[in-house]
């Protein structure tokens, strides 16, 4: 019992990475102008990270090498898949940080009355000064805590909402799709399965039996999703227009006192972990796919630290101009539910390469799971793409954006269908 209470605890770290600023900003909002009908988006992205974070242990378990280096195995050293998937890892990495960054101000913002670019110095300064030590990932760990306490509140809380159970489950199994909010649905997704969460996944891969490792993710990233959840719920007390100080009232309102004071820390300690655990991954996405073996790409070496580096200062920019925190957070995760089937397609590949899994292969029903989690993703992205082009160009046709998404993406999945049967021979 103890060591599968360590194991949990050991692959926790999965889904602590994922609730950040996005997923209090993008749940919150949610519950705040849908109710309980989205509910379905983040049962569907837990259910989803839990299959695409199981691939990515499984690649390391299987073959003992890194995503980056199953990538080079699979495809050849072919440089436009390494850019086309570390690319897509490293921007949307970019992207979390302008929404981690502006998140840990905002929490800061309702403990302290002092300017954001003083929050925003200190916070990039010590982000930087422990990314160099080498320090980050213990301190992001500990501060993580505090993340973890303002989850129980959210989910105290969400036993006040006024929903019924019939409404909650119809949220919870019948998707729905409000026209004019796409974007907040694809944040929803991007803010659960996170790209670079794949790359960390695989790391703690290494060493894991594959029991082990099933379970502890299963576990750790359901109450993950549970957290999501009751983030989204509580989000239904709040009002529109929504704003951070408004969710610190509901929280006051449902826990006393203490409850805005948990947000506002938890919210900090959030943006805070993720300014340091986003840079960090950019930097071990890069050294996987480009630099093995380099010296320059070790963690002191001069092209890792100038990778993390990057990503602090695209945060640290946006920081500074001083932009309303819930676009840009919100932006953030849709830009990351974008990239996503990149990222997915790229592991679905890679686990049907037969010489890199061998016995660990995927087998009809991971490929069956993971085809339905690229086509949703895919469908959701060239949806919001599309409209976005359509109405940037004036476009009035009966051809809107739903028809196009609907059939590109009965072109596109045959095509990734097709690669996994040559990759299977």
């Amino acid at each position: 019992m103890k060591k599968k209470l360590l194991n949990i605890l050991f692959w926790s770290v999965i889904s602590a990475a994922f609730i950040g600023p996005g997923t209090i900003t993008t749940a919150s909002l949610a519950g705040a102008s849908h109710g309980v009908s989205l509910l379905w988006a983040l049962l569907f992205s837990t259910l989803a990270c839990m299959v695409l974070q199981e691939g990515a242990a499984r690649i390391t378990i299987a073959s003992g090498l890194t995503i980056g280096e199953a990538v080079t195995l699979t495809f050849g050293n072919q440089p436009w898949m390494k850019w086309l998937l570390g690319g897509a890892v490293i921007f949307g990495c970019a992207a979390y940080e302008a929404g981690n960054i502006v998140g840990a101000i905002s929490g800061a913002g309702l403990l302290l009355p002092l300017p954001p670019w003083v929050f925003t110095l200190a916070i990039t300064g010590i982000a930087a000064v422990l990314l160099w030590g080498g320090s980050a990932s213990s301190i992001a760990k500990s501060v993580g805590m505090l993340v973890a306490v303002m989850g129980v509140a959210f989910l105290y809380t969400s036993f006040f909402i006024n929903e019924s159970l019939l409404a909650i489950t119809k949220g919870l199994f019948i998707p729905q799709i409000p026209a004019d909010d796409i974007l907040l649905v694809i944040g929803l997704v991007g803010t659960t399965i996170v790209p670079y969460n794949l790359f960390l996944g695989s790391g703690l891969g290494k060493g894991q039996q594959l029991g082990e490792m099933r379970l502890g993710l299963i576990i750790a990233i359901g109450l993950g999703g549970i957290v999501s959840m009751a983030v989204l719920l509580s989000g239904t007390l709040a009002s529109l227009p929504f704003s951070f100080e408004g969710m610190a009232t509901v929280l006051e309102k449902a826990v006393g006192l203490p409850g805005k004071y948990l947000f506002a820390v938890g919210l900090f300690a959030a943006g805070f972990t993720s300014t340091i655990t986003a840079p960090l991954a950019s930097a071990i996405t890069a050294q996987s796919i480009w630099g093995k073996g380099e010296k320059n790409w070790e963690a002191a070496g001069i092209n890792y630290r100038l990778v993390w580096g990057g990503i602090l200062v695209v945060g640290l920019v946006f920081g500074l101009l001083g932009l309303r925190p819930v676009p840009v957070i919100l932006l953030a995760q849709a830009i990351n539910g974008v990239l996503l089937p990149v990222a997915a397609t790229g592991l679905l590949l890679v686990l049907n390469n037969t010489r890199l899994m061998v016995n660990h292969i995927n087998g009809p029903f991971s490929n069956v799971a993971g085809l339905l989690i690229v086509g949703v993703t895919l469908f959701l992205g060239i949806h919001q793409v599309a409209r976005a082009i359509f109405m940037a160009i004036g476009y009035q046709g009966s051809f809107d954006s739903l028809y196009f998404a609907t059939i590109s993406l009965l072109a596109l999945l045959p095509l990734i269908w097709l690669g996994i049967r040559i990759f299977r021979r």
